[in-house]
């Protein structure tokens, strides 16, 4: 019974181990990128007259991609950079053959042209796809066995991808907007700590540099969240990818907003901190009023980052009911902070404007994080889209009907 107990725990852990790689990007990256090269390698050998393709692999390592959207549109650009690089290796081939002046002339032009087609972080590759091939003697042999290889591992990596879907990463995502709410939350919560204490400076900056660095994890999950919204592009296995985009993305711009809020908040504790120095940083009964109304809002972040990332109704459902009771029991809290904050400025008129911009950070956050906030939020962005989609559409079809109206 041990050996199987202790042999069980052991295919647990592995379990969740390979549970953490397949729901990591990198890991995911990592195998795939390495399956398509080989296989484009392997059909490149096939086909090219080279004797070492490596121009597919290569192509196909820089094509496959987290996501289906980012495949499809780096192999676009990857293929016409290298066409581009080949068709003005191959003009200088012919017009002036290569020198020293000639090689500064094709990387110059092959720059700017590189611009002009908007190849984005290809531009390089038509440089080098240029010289690779004015630097050999058959031009054209060695141009066309560059655009094959090319094509080779352009289509390889899509097709890798078109028959192994990439994963929607959708729950990183949302973990990562989960795990900044709780960030948020342990924050706020150390910060109405120091309200019933005895104002520290040091640790009230301390508090100060902590808000600070929320931008870096605001960072960190914009980018995760980016690859959420990719995985949802052109993704057959979901069918509200753009609902999903529009309420990631603002439940991401509301937690960012809040955060800064929280860095000016922390920055108004520092600086009563330092007129009060020697004294209680506010009375007992104002420092309970604004304690309890930090300890409500701070669960609110986490309600509101459950709510956002909710997968279905019943938890959505349950999150909002949660959300919408912290916010009233923190507006409760806070129209008593209010009304102890106004005796208190008048008994001490020089520090109104702090009292007073302390209570209005902790209702911007309230606001922010109101569900009807939210619901306006999400009808302007479907809204925003719809009027761009439309747009983009006129717009083809204007182009399409000027195009018929010429070759009439």
């Amino acid at each position: 019974m041990t050996r199987r107990s202790r042999w069980g725990t052991r295919r647990e852990a592995a379990g969740r181990w390979l549970e953490r790689l397949r729901r990591d990007p990198f890991a995911v990256q990592t195998v795939r990128s390495t399956a398509a090269a080989t296989l484009s390698y392997v059909v490149a050998l096939g086909l090219s007259s080279e004797p070492a393709p490596l121009t597919a692999p290569l192509t196909a390592l820089l094509v496959v991609q987290v996501t289906l959207y980012s495949t499809l549109t780096t192999s676009l650009r990857r293929v016409n950079s290298v066409v581009v690089g080949v068709l003005i290796a191959i003009a200088f081939s012919v017009l002036v053959g290569l020198s020293w002046w000639s090689l500064a002339l094709i990387i110059l032009a092959s720059l700017v042209v590189g611009r002009l087609v908007r190849v984005e972080e290809f531009i390089p590759e038509v440089a080098i796809s240029a010289m690779l091939v004015l630097g050999v003697t058959q031009v054209a042999d060695t141009a066309w066995d560059r655009v094959l290889e090319t094509l080779i591992g352009a289509v390889v990596g899509l097709l890798f991808n078109l028959m192994l879907a990439p994963p929607v990463w959708v729950d990183t995502a949302g973990d990562s907007i989960e795990d900044l709410a709780r960030r948020m939350r342990r924050l706020l919560l150390e910060v109405a700590e120091e309200f019933g204490e005895e104002p520290a400076v040091e640790r009230a900056a301390a508090r100060l540099h902590e808000a600070r660095r929320l931008d870096n994890d605001v960072a960190e999950v914009d980018a995760a969240l980016r690859t959420a919204e990719d995985s949802l592009r052109l993704n057959p296995r979901v069918k509200e990818g753009l609902l999903h985009r529009i309420v990631l993305r603002t439940g991401l711009d509301t937690l960012e907003i809040c955060a800064v809020v929280l860095r000016v908040l922390t920055r108004t504790l520092t600086d009563l901190a330092k007129e009060r120095t020697g004294q209680e940083l506010l009375p007992g009964p104002t420092a309970l009023a604004l304690q309890e109304t930090a300890q409500h809002t701070a669960d609110a972040f986490v309600s509101y980052a459950v709510l956002v990332t909710a997968s279905g109704s019943e938890a959505a459902e349950s999150a909002e009911v949660r959300l919408a009771g912290e916010l009233r029991a923190a507006r409760t809290c806070r129209d008593r902070a209010a009304a102890l904050l106004l005796v208190l400025a008048l008994r001490e008129p020089g520090r109104w404007q702090l009292y007073g911009a302390m209570l209005t950070e902790l209702d911007r956050v309230l606001d922010e994080l109101d569900p009807e906030h939210r619901g306006r939020r999400l009808m302007e962005e479907l809204d925003r889209h719809t009027r761009e989609s439309r747009e983009r559409r006129r717009r083809f079809t204007s182009r399409y009907r000027l195009g018929r109206a010429r070759r009439a």
